[in-house]
């Protein structure tokens, strides 16, 4: 019998080898695997676990708010699990009689793990929701912009993601594909729940040799490759809205906009069309006014305009995009230009909001529904959009604007976190370290000795993917896996479900909590559950007996083409999209009533507050893009040995042109200081011509490791300089794409970097059995 375990880098197939080490390899059926999680049974990981639980020494001893300055910095105390859940069951109860359930947040960003069944923010949300409830979180710091402006321009981000056009239909159809921030097919190494098969290489090459014609605008030019010859313009990073709009101004003065398409299909145009020719500020938005913003010459403006306009014609925008100060208004932009050339709904035309930035964009796959662990009801009605946790924690009481409504920031006194690495996704970590303090408590469920880990109260250690049976399933991959385990977990570990389900008995939700199943009972019933709904659907699933033996169903003979909007081209009435007119809102009436200053009611260039055309720019002259890196996903996995191949003498690269790094002396394996008014760290230079002058790039990922005293960061996280801002009050996203810095000199004797320091561990307590084996300091 095979063994497969599904990553959300992809299927892998555990063996022994000739030592009898279980060693991973890629899914033979994968075209183009993923090498990020063959590392996850690397020795270097593992030496990285969180092996007991363990207890920061002054909270153990003084309580609750017990010298919360010290996070990060203390010493923990190994415990017992018995005694460690007393702890957390006690202080969710004080917490609870004392402030009320709105005062714990639950922390959880679900990439934890693959498995539909051990999905820590599955399990978390369910847990605080039986014992009354939490404080969550909206959106995500990957799309906060386009979720909330989305949905009120043409659909929601997570349905327009599930019917872009696939990949067949763009080969054979689309003759210029036009992407803003490129095609990224690292990112596409992963998809949430996992991928089935890698399809974005495949996809462009196909494109590629069908004759489409690629044009790339963007500050860098590696982040897409067909195999063949792509176009790049050089266009300053957070100035794409800008540059749309040239373009959309040169197809208004050519009369090439679809003005039957604009008025059947669209509502509010005549309105962004006063705007674009100056009507409302007295600026017509014209190439030669775009290329004063964005750099782009007014006669490539014009000839982009005439191209997309003969052609049938695919605009696409990354997502880094909207990741950014007034990030809606790319998105909103793309779609109105779209809009404006009339191909929306044709085979081969339109827009994309992703392709290459998740497996899943072009997907040929339906959209099924998965084996799910309900999470309750949650009785509190408090949330936060994502990316304001440090809001939240400094600012309680205050109030914050989200999708037109107002609300207040409640006052949390405990966090309770599975499943996500905040030192990694926030913005501006030393702002957020002050907001860390704030808390009585923070406890944590890890596996490795992330920041996270290391700046909690009590750290409960979990077991990894590998290490317990699970059902794989990822909506449109078109696989269904079971998750074999694999290993005995690692020191202590256990799984999420059996802390939460011993901590509800201590609470006495024993029952609403497990429905009386253990893991492999919740399993079986998950599996049946989603047996019986694919049956009405027409797809026969093996019993459950029969499908763990085989370990894995296929339904990619499934597949079929998609045309993006199609339907609601054929007829708007009959196929609305989901805006309140039925039709895509080029202005919008709803957005417009909000009175925001950030975002009125249609796309509009609002210089960011941090960009090259800023006046900081004179302090800061390079604007940081801090992408996602190429080696892991987000921070996981940093300590495997591919991660560590990517690294320079231990910290991440930054790529700088030839000019950049010239001015300062500055060679290829240099070490470098990254800097601004928010923080600083030290970097690896690379010196390259794919990256246009007055930018630089740091991905993100590192392992947050502060030098004492100085606080700059060794391995090169790029959120100790990041802003902290919300992309506008419309949606409170995240805006790190906005983000300006400077480069210094090669640091001559830069300090020693290990890997990774682990916490120290203290002994000094009556009574405790035991010591730590590995890693860590003694105290």
């Amino acid at each position: 019998m095979k063994r497969f375990t599904l990553s959300h880098w992809g299927i892998y197939e555990g063996e022994q080898d000739g030592t009898g080490a279980l060693r991973l390899r890629p899914y033979a059926n994968d075209p183009d695997p993923s090498p990020i999680g063959v590392h996850q049974t690397a020795r270097e990981l593992r030496d990285l676990r969180v092996r007991r639980p363990a207890i920061r020494k002054s909270w153990l001893e003084g309580g609750a708010g017990t010298s919360t300055h010290l996070r990060g910095r203390e010493a923990f105390v190994e415990v017992e699990w018995d005694e460690a859940l007393d702890l957390v069951g006690q202080e969710l109860d004080r917490v609870r009689a004392r402030f009320g359930n709105s005062a714990i947040f639950g922390g959880s960003y679900g990439w934890g793990s693959a498995g539909r069944f051990h999905h820590a923010q599955s399990q978390i949300h369910r847990f605080l929701n039986m014992i009354g409830g939490y404080v969550r979180h909206q959106d995500s710091y990957s799309l906060g912009a386009a979720h909330v402006i989305m949905p009120h321009v043409v659909d929601g981000m997570n349905e327009l993601i599930s019917y872009h056009h696939s990949w067949d239909v763009l080969a054979e159809h689309c003759q210029l594909f036009v992407s803003f921030g490129g095609v990224p097919a690292k990112n596409s190494q992963s998809a949430p729940g996992g991928v089935g098969r890698h399809r974005v290489s495949a996809g462009l090459k196909a494109m590629r040799e069908a004759g489409v014609r690629f044009i790339n605008i963007g500050p860098v030019s590696d982040n897409i490759e067909t195999g063949g010859p792509v176009e790049w313009i050089q266009c300053r990073p957070g100035t794409d809205t800008a540059l749309m709009l040239g373009i959309a101004s040169e197809l208004h003065r050519r009369k090439l906009h679809d003005v039957a398409f604009l008025t059947t299909h669209c509502v509010g145009y005549d309105e962004f069309e006063r705007y674009l020719v100056g009507a409302t500020d007295g600026v017509p938005k014209t190439a030669a006014w775009a290329e004063g913003i964005s750099g782009v010459p007014s006669g490539v403006i014009q000839d982009l305009a005439l191209g997309m306009h003969r052609c049938r014609t695919v605009i696409n925008v990354a997502w880094s995009l909207q990741r950014a100060h007034h990030g809606e208004q790319p998105f909103w932009m793309v779609v109105t230009l779209a809009a404006m050339l009339g191909q929306i709904g044709l085979p081969g035309g339109g827009f994309g909001v992703g392709y290459g930035c998740l497996n899943t964009v072009g997907t040929p796959h339906e959209k099924l529904g998965g084996p799910t662990l309900s999470q309750g009801r949650n009785a509190v009605k408090d949330f936060i959009p994502v990316a304001r946790i440090a809001d939240l924690l400094l600012k309680p009481g205050e109030p914050f604007q989200y999708d037109g409504k107002q609300y207040r920031y409640p006052d949390i006194r405990l966090v309770y976190w599975a499943g996500g690495n905040p030192f990694h996704h926030h913005q501006d970590i030393n702002r957020f370290l002050e907001a860390w303090r704030k808390p009585d408590t923070i406890v944590v469920h890890e596996q490795y000795w992330t920041a996270t880990a290391r700046h909690a109260d009590i750290v409960l250690p979990i077991s990894t993917s590998i290490e317990r049976d699970d059902l794989g399933y990822a909506s449109q991959e078109a696989i269904l896996l079971w998750m074999a385990k694999m290993t005995e977990p690692v020191g202590e570990a256990r799984d999420d479900f059996t802390v939460f389900a011993q901590l509800a008995a201590r609470l006495g939700v024993a029952e609403a909590f497990t429905e009386n199943r253990d893991p492999a009972q919740w399993l079986e019933h998950m599996y049946d559950d989603t047996r019986e709904r694919y049956a009405s659907a027409g797809i026969d699933l093996p019993v459950f007996d029969a499908f763990r033996e085989r370990g894995l169903v296929d339904l990619h003979d499934r597949a079929r083409s998609v045309v993006m909007l199609d339907e609601f081209r054929r007829d708007p009435s009959a196929a609305p999209v989901n805006t309140p007119s039925g039709r895509i809102e080029l202005y919008s009436q709803t957005v417009a009533s909000f009175d925001l200053r950030d975002c009125p009611g249609h796309a509009c260039w609002i210089p960011p507050v941090e960009y090259l055309g800023a006046p900081q720019a004179a302090d800061f002259p390079l604007h940081l893009l801090s992408d996602q890196p190429r080696n892991k996903l987000h921070s996981q996995l940093d300590g495997s040995p591919l991660s560590a191949g990517g690294k320079l003498a231990g910290r991440e690269p930054i790529y700088m042109h030839p000019s950049d790094a010239a001015q300062r002396g500055i060679a290829t394996g240099d070490i470098v200081e990254v800097f601004n008014a928010r923080g600083r760290c030290l970097a690896g230079a690379v010196v390259s011509d794919a990256i246009m002058a007055g930018v630089v790039r740091m991905s993100t990922g590192a392992w947050y490791d502060p030098e004492p005293g100085s606080g700059r960061d060794k391995h090169g996280n790029p959120n100790v300089l990041t802003a902290d801002i919300p992309a506008s009050e419309l949606s409170q996203g995240c805006a790190a794409q906005s983000c300006l810095v400077q480069v210094s000199a090669p640091v001559q004797k830069p300090p020693p970097v290990t890997a990774f320091d682990l916490p120290r561990f203290s002994t000094d307590r009556p009574g405790l059995v035991g010591i730590r084996a590995t890693g860590g300091g003694i105290e």
